[in-house]
Parts: C-alpha cells; sequence; structure tokens
C-alpha cells in the first residue's frame, strides 16, 4: 500500500470504485492515455479508476511441448537458480572465487532440467503443448468521483474519448 503525500494512511480500495464513468475505450492503453491527460491538466487523479469490464481469460498456444523443451526449459531456470545461489555464496564467502558460481550454474542447470523431465512425463497425456495465459477486459473505463466527473469530461472533450452517452448505457448509474 503506498503512502499519500499528506501522510495520512488510505485504507484500501475493496470492490468497484464509486463514480461515474466519463470515457470507455477498447484499450488499456487509451485508459492509460486518458489519465496521463488528466494528470497533465492537474486534474487530482487519486479521484480516478481504471476499471476493465467483460474479463475474459485468454490461452495462447506457443508451441508443441517435448522432453527436449522441457529439458531445456528446466535448465535454463535451474540455471538462473543457481547462478543465484554461487552469487550468494560469493558475497558470503569471497574467497570462494567465480568457479564456485560455475558449480552452481551447471548444478542448477542438471536439477532444474532433471525436475522439468519427471514432471513432464508425468504430465505428458494431460497437456502436449506450450502456452501463456492471462486475463483481458473488453473494455475499459476511466471512472471519477461524482462531484470531480464534469471537470474530467470538460478535459477529456478534446480528446478522442469516447463517453458513456455516446456508447449506449453507462457501467454505473
Amino acid at each position: 500500500m503506498s503512502i499519500p503525500q499528506s501522510g495520512q494512511r488510505r485504507s484500501p480500495i475493496i470492490g468497484i470504485p464509486p463514480g461515474e464513468a466519463v470515457a470507455s475505450f477498447d484499450k488499456y492503453d487509451d485508459a492509460q492515455a486518458a489519465v496521463d491527460a488528466l494528470a497533465a491538466a492537474d486534474f487530482p487523479v487519486r479521484n480516478v479508476s481504471i476499471v476493465g469490464a467483460d474479463l475474459k481469460s485468454v490461452e495462447r498456444i506457443t508451441g508443441r511441448m517435448s522432453y527436449g523443451r522441457a529439458a531445456a526449459g528446466g535448465a535454463l531456470s535451474g540455471a538462473w537458480l543457481g547462478l543465484f545461489f554461487g552469487l550468494l555464496l560469493v558475497i558470503v564467502a569471497p574467497q570462494s572465487g567465480v568457479v564456485f558460481v560455475g558449480a552452481a550454474v551447471l548444478i542448477g542447470a542438471a536439477f532444474g532440467m532433471m525436475f522439468n523431465v519427471v514432471t513432464y512425463t508425468l504430465r505428458r497425456r494431460r497437456r502436449d503443448f506450450s502456452s501463456i495465459a492471462q486475463i483481458v477486459a473488453s473494455s475499459y473505463a476511466v471512472v471519477v468521483e461524482t462531484e470531480l466527473a464534469n471537470k474530467a469530461r470538460n478535459i477529456l472533450g478534446g480528446s478522442a474519448a469516447e463517453t458513456p452517452d455516446e456508447q449506449g448505457p453507462s457501467l454505473y448509474l
């Protein structure tokens, strides 16, 4: 949780923020640009939220999984872990030297490879592909506290922001 500049702590916001949707966008970057425009106009952005609507889970398939891919991925992640522990050892005991870092990287890569190959073997028939999953929204609304909504609409009026009235029914009543 961040501490506001006034020194008072704010309680975490749970749920949909109160206020009015002053603009709606198809892309998150456009909603972010609208908030940037409000900030550039010295608008109190503490009273602004970006709310995503119609969340969807998207899983993009990156390729077919094989023993070679499982081994390579495991070796790479294990090598990073080995590098971390090797550097930590050099910090704690400087006399250990670079040889220990190299050994830690190789040992980490071997254990990572072994672990990933065993995991792939156990799950092979249930999931023979690799993928990246993410949650995305269909639209993003810039929501402002009710008493500041008209000021925000005036500031965003010069931009390409689409207000809820032009779009149809508002997300917030």
